[in-house]
């Protein structure tokens, strides 16, 4: 069996693993959606009932895309949190598999997972509301998706290291950065309503980019090449994030061998 073979399967046993996890808390999970679907409609009926189209469908794509990377963003970020609460985190990290398989299979059951999750929850907005994506140009939301994809994946995994570094308070600085995302990326608003410096914060949030590609390419039916001031940030990001994020999580996980922070409890 090839080095090659042997890593692949590895990561594909870490997608099998959070799948597992996932119908072990299917509890938790539905609760989850109906909580994305409620907040999701609650967002978009303030389009409806200002009988507004445009403004209901730059609600419902700030709801559903968001909903999308927040899933990815959440299930890489909690990675060291799910093996502390699973008492599994001292095994996983001294077994002799590379953490690029374990990432790679994470980010692979995240990004299924994301895009089943918000089928759901565009599905239900569908059969609320009248939607007219007669104009919608679908291939360029594919690529902003793709590409919001790998910069989340980036500073998912950059952000797993809080966990790691910080038993007791890394899950809760995870939730604090998800939520400073959501704030400074235009999800419902537009970002030139927020004060200056919030606005120059926005600049370095894939999210932002995300949003306003995929508003252009179904609102208005932009083609790629016509947004790469958007095209080319998401770009950037994603080769910069994703092997900063590898390096940055070697380091602190070499770092919390040696100082014993491989415990099963916070």
């Amino acid at each position: 069996m090839t080095l090659m073979t042997r890593e692949l399967k590895a990561s594909f046993a870490f997608v099998e693993r959070n799948f597992n996890l996932t119908k072990r808390y299917w509890g938790w999970e539905v609760a989850f959606l109906v909580y994305a679907v409620a907040g999701a409609l609650a967002v978009s009926l303030i389009g409806a009932g200002q009988n507004d189209t445009r403004l209901l469908l730059t609600l419902v794509i700030g709801a559903v895309f968001w909903n999308y990377l927040s899933v990815v963003f959440s299930f890489i970020a909690e990675t060291v949190s799910w093996e502390r609460w699973e008492g599994t985190l001292e095994y996983t990290f001294m077994a002799p598999v590379r953490r690029y398989a374990q990432m790679l299979g994470s980010t692979l059951y995240a990004v299924i997972f994301g895009f089943v999750h918000t089928v759901v929850v565009l599905v239900v907005l569908a059969l609320f509301f009248e939607l007219d994506l007669s104009q919608a140009n679908f291939g360029t939301a594919a690529v902003f998706m793709v590409l919001g994809s790998v910069s989340f994946i980036g500073i998912g995994i950059m952000t797993a290291i809080l966990p790691l570094m910080y038993v007791e308070r890394g899950a809760q600085m995870t939730f604090v950065l998800q939520s400073v995302l959501l704030l400074i990326s235009g999800v419902y608003y537009s970002i030139d309503v927020l004060p200056g410096w919030m606005q120059v914060a926005s600049n370095f949030s894939p999210a932002t980019y995300v949003l306003d590609g995929v508003r252009a390419g179904l609102i208005d039916g932009v083609g790629t090449a016509d947004l790469l001031r958007d095209v080319w940030p998401l770009a950037l990001m994603g080769i910069v994030f994703i092997p900063l994020g590898l390096w940055a999580f070697g380091r602190a996980e070499r770092y919390a061998k040696r100082t014993g922070k491989l415990k099963r409890v916070g």
